[in-house]
């Protein structure tokens, strides 16, 4: 008799691709606790969901139904105890504020994305419900905001400019964080800071220019924050960045639920990750673990809080 016939083994490819939309397992938590400086809630949930709560967590009766607080909680497990959340269009930076109001561990951030800002049939109307929402008291950044010459052609650039330039003036008005989205546009942004006067406080998201541009960034005072795209094996640019950055202007972000830290490259990304960012970007700067916790730490107070 013929033996039945098995069912076909997944092959490395379909594992790979199977596995791609699932969250990677928590790293080792960090012997202090951190901020994730800028987070994406909204579309993490929407496009990824959220990553499971420990058994323990479940046991105790967490947070289950509230796919932020579970967020939250999974993050504080490995000692990412507070989160900034960033709008990119008016819809997501009014949800931010309401989740900022009834979460006391997360910050909101309100502002057009700069690819956001062509496509507005009325951008004076956005700009203005935009400024309506950072006068809220947990409304703690303006952004993200700024230039992206990648996405955007030359056709949106004007567009793109006025929606910065006014939201350097919001971010002036109310006393809060600038968050800037800089993409192939490291000469552009700075010319724009200059001419309008930057803020008291200038967060660099994603930092993503060389040693060069680092170095210019931190003579202004500016603020670095980096993202998992410091792990990856093929941005030796980035680390000799991060490299020279005192660690008081050093921030970190996961930008959820994109730019996953290597080894996770290509999945889903949360703010529970941050650790193997910190921990990569101690190993670049040579800084001691729990200090350059503490610092990440304080420079999140200082930009954003208190909580």
């Amino acid at each position: 008799m013929l033996a039945p016939m098995s069912e076909p083994t997944e092959t490395r490819k379909q594992r790979a691709a199977r596995r791609a939309g699932e969250f990677p397992p928590a790293p080792e938590p960090l012997p202090h606790p951190v901020l994730d400086s800028h987070t994406h809630l909204d579309i993490t949930v929407s496009e990824a969901g959220v990553p499971p709560l420990a058994p323990q967590s479940q046991a105790a009766g967490g947070p289950a139904d509230d796919p932020v607080a579970v967020a939250v909680a999974v993050a504080a497990s490995v000692g990412v105890d507070r989160l900034v959340q960033v709008g990119v269009d008016v819809a997501s930076s009014r949800w931010g504020a309401d989740v900022a109001d009834t979460h006391p561990a997360v910050l909101a951030t309100v502002a057009l994305h700069p690819n956001e800002a062509p496509r507005l049939a009325d951008l004076d109307e956005a700009l203005r419900e935009i400024e309506a929402l950072a006068a809220r008291d947990r409304v703690r950044g303006i952004g993200e905001t700024g230039m992206d010459f990648f996405r955007t052609g030359d056709e949106g650039r004007a567009a793109q400019e006025e929606s910065f330039r006014a939201h350097i003036a919001i971010a002036k008005r109310y006393g809060k964080a600038l968050v800037i989205h800089d993409r192939e546009a490291h000469a552009d942004v700075l010319r724009i800071l200059d001419d309008e006067g930057a803020p008291d406080t200038v967060v660099l998201h994603c930092f993503s220019g060389d040693a060069g541009f680092a170095a210019e960034c931190v003579r202004r005072g500016y603020l670095l924050s980096f993202a998992g795209t410091v792990t990856f094996g093929s941005a030796r640019e980035l680390r000799e960045a991060a490299a020279l950055t005192p660690v008081e202007q050093l921030l970190v972000e996961t930008d959820a639920p994109y730019l996953t830290p290597m080894p996770h490259r290509g999945r889903p990304n949360a703010s529970y990750l941050i650790p193997l960012t910190v921990r990569s970007l101690a190993e670049t700067t040579g800084a001691d673990l729990d200090h350059l916790c503490a610092t990440i730490s304080a420079t999140g107070d200082r930009t954003f809080g208190p909580w």
